[in-house]
């Protein structure tokens, strides 16, 4: 379970920086939930891997529980988020210009919808 929370946070991860972030404020609570989520699933890795969970007088199932729940939670709304800001590729990037630049280009409009799913 660990390693595919780490499979497909380092793709998410990897796909929001591949964009031009148009929008910072969305996609960087995206990047955020993506990253901590990345460094805390090694974490709670690590302390299985290396045997500190046998120290430690801590109810795991329980803590795998709240640590799933909560990344559920981030991770649907970083998804609310990026898929808000994939929606947007319609609309111009400055509203007052005549020219015709998107917020979004094509790629970085697929690259966005990767990111969402």
């Amino acid at each position: 379970v660990f390693l595919s929370l780490q499979l497909f946070g380092t793709i998410v991860w990897i796909l929001v920086a591949s964009t031009g972030v148009p929008l910072p404020l969305l996609q960087g609570w995206v990047m955020f939930v993506a990253v901590t989520a990345w460094f805390l699933s090694i974490v709670f890795l690590s302390v299985f891997l290396f045997g500190y969970a046998n120290r430690f007088a801590v109810n795991w199932n329980q803590a795998d529980f709240i640590f799933h729940g909560a990344t559920f939670v981030f991770y649907f709304g970083a998804f609310l988020l990026q898929a808000a800001t994939t929606s947007l590729h319609h609309l111009p990037r400055k509203f007052n210009s005549t020219t015709q630049e998107r917020i979004l280009s094509g790629r970085e409009y697929n690259i966005s919808i990767a990111a969402s799913v």
